[in-house]
C-alpha cells in the first residue's frame, strides 16, 4: 500500500524556504555598500537575485519537484550535449562575456547567464543516468567513455579559466562513483592524477601559483596577493562569538573584495558571529542529511545517485567557500549555496532541489526501501 509523504518532506522545503531567506537577508546586507558605489543603488545585487534567481529558481523548483524525475533519464544525455555547447558559447565574441578574468559568461539581451552553472546539475543528471545504467565494471576500461565525459568538462572550464566550478564538478562525479561501488584504489588513483592535474594548472598560470602560496603563507603580501585572505581573517576574527550586528560589518565598505559573492561568508561571520554562522552550516549539513536520507529510500538507482549527487554538491561547494575564506584551502572563486550573489548558481540549484523533491515523492508513493 503507498505510503503518504512523511513530515521529512516537509523538511525539505521548510529549508529551502528558510535558508533562501537567510541568504537574501545576509546578502542585503553584505552587498549594500559595493551596489552603492558601483551602480548607485544599495538594492542593487538583491533585486537580481529575487527577480533572477529566486523567483525563477523557485519556477523551476515547483516544475521537477512535480514531475517524474525518471521521465529525464533518456534526456540525460542531450541535456550535458546542449551544456557543452552553451561552454563553448563563452568563447564567440560578440556573446560570451569576460567578467573578473575569466571568460564564463553569455550575454544577450542585457541578460547574463553562466553556462558553467548548469552543468553542475546536467552532468549530475549524466552522472546518475551512466551509474545507474552501466553501474561500476571490474575493468577500468568500460569506465572509459565517463570519464571522457569529465575530461571535456574540465577542458572547456579550464581554458575559461573557471577552476572552482571545475573542482565542484569533477569532485561531485568522482564520489558518486565511488558511491557506486569503485574500488577504493581507483578512486585513490583518481586522487593522485587529479593532484597532479592540480600542480600543473599552478605551475602553468602564475595566478594560481599566486594563490597556493598565498594559502600556504596568508601573511606574505598582505597588500598584494595576500590582501583578499587577509581582509576574510580581519571579518571573521573581529565576529567573534555573537558578531558586530547585522549590518554593522567594516570590512564590507570596500576593503574586503567580492563581498557580494565567494566572500559573503566572512561578512556574515563579522556580523552574525561564530554562533549564527555554526547554525547556518548545521542547517546546510542538515540539507545534505536530508538528500542522503532520500538517496536511502530511492525506488531506484538512477534516484538513488541523483540525490547522493545533489547532497554532494551542496556538501562539497559549501565546504570549498568557508574553507577558502577560513584558510583551509586556496581562494577559488567557489560561491557559498543560498547567501551569494549568482542568479545561474541560484536557478541551478533550486533544479537539483527539485530532484529532491521528486526522488523523495516518488519513493514515498512506491513505497520501495532498496
Amino acid at each position: 500500500m503507498p505510503r503518504q509523504p512523511q513530515s521529512s518532506d516537509r523538511l525539505l522545503i521548510g529549508l529551502l524556504i528558510g535558508l533562501s531567506l537567510f541568504g537574501l537577508i545576509v546578502l542585503l546586507s553584505a552587498s549594500g555598500a559595493v551596489s552603492f558605489q558601483y551602480y548607485s543603488d544599495p538594492l542593487y545585487f538583491v533585486r537580481r537575485q529575487i527577480f533572477l534567481g529566486l523567483l525563477p529558481g523557485g519556477l523551476v523548483f515547483l516544475l521537477i519537484s512535480r514531475m517524474d524525475y525518471r521521465k529525464l533519464k533518456p534526456y540525460a544525455f542531450p541535456l550535458l550535449a546542449l551544456s557543452v555547447v552553451l561552454l563553448l558559447l563563452v568563447f564567440i565574441p560578440g556573446l560570451g562575456s569576460r567578467v573578473g578574468g575569466s571568460q564564463s559568461w553569455i550575454k544577450i539581451a542585457g541578460f547574463t547567464l553562466q553556462p558553467s552553472e548548469f552543468v553542475k546539475f546536467t552532468f549530475l543528471l549524466y552522472s546518475a543516468s551512466w551509474l545507474s545504467t552501466k553501474g561500476v565494471e571490474d575493468k577500468l576500461k568500460a569506465s572509459m567513455p565517463y570519464f571522457a565525459a569529465i575530461g571535456t568538462i574540465m577542458f572547456l572550464l579550464v581554458i575559461q579559466p573557471d577552476t572552482g566550478t571545475m573542482s565542484i564538478i569533477v569532485m561531485t562525479a568522482m564520489l558518486m562513483y565511488f558511491a557506486a561501488g569503485a574500488p577504493l584504489l581507483w578512486f585513490v588513483g583518481a586522487g593522485l592524477i587529479g593532484t597532479a592535474l592540480v600542480g600543473i594548472l599552478i605551475a602553468i598560470a602564475p595566478y594560481r601559483a599566486a594563490r597556493f602560496m598565498t594559502f600556504l603563507h596568508p601573511e606574505l603580501d598582505p597588500l598584494g596577493i595576500g590582501y583578499h585572505i587577509n581582509q576574510a581573517f580581519l571579518a571573521i576574527g573581529s565576529g567573534g562569538l555573537f558578531g558586530l550586528g547585522f549590518g554593522q560589518s567594516r570590512q564590507k565598505y570596500l576593503y574586503l573584495p567580492e563581498v557580494q559573492g565567494d566572500s559573503v561568508f566572512a561578512v556574515m561571520a563579522e556580523e552574525l558571529g561564530f554562533v549564527m554562522t555554526l547554525i547556518f552550516l548545521a542547517a546546510m549539513a542538515l540539507l545534505v542529511w536530508k538528500c542522503f536520507q532520500v538517496a536511502r529510500n530511492a525506488s531506484d538507482t538512477f534516484g538513488r545517485f541523483i540525490a547522493i549527487g545533489v547532497g554532494t554538491w551542496i556538501a562539497v561547494q559549501t565546504f570549498a567557500n568557508v574553507a577558502s575564506m577560513t584558510g583551509l584551502m586556496p581562494i577559488t572563486g567557489v560561491t557559498l549555496p543560498f547567501v551569494s550573489y549568482g542568479n545561474s548558481a541560484m536557478v541551478s540549484l533550486f533544479a537539483g532541489l527539485g530532484l529532491i523533491a521528486s526522488v523523495s515523492r516518488m519513493g514515498n508513493i512506491h513505497g520501495v526501501r532498496p
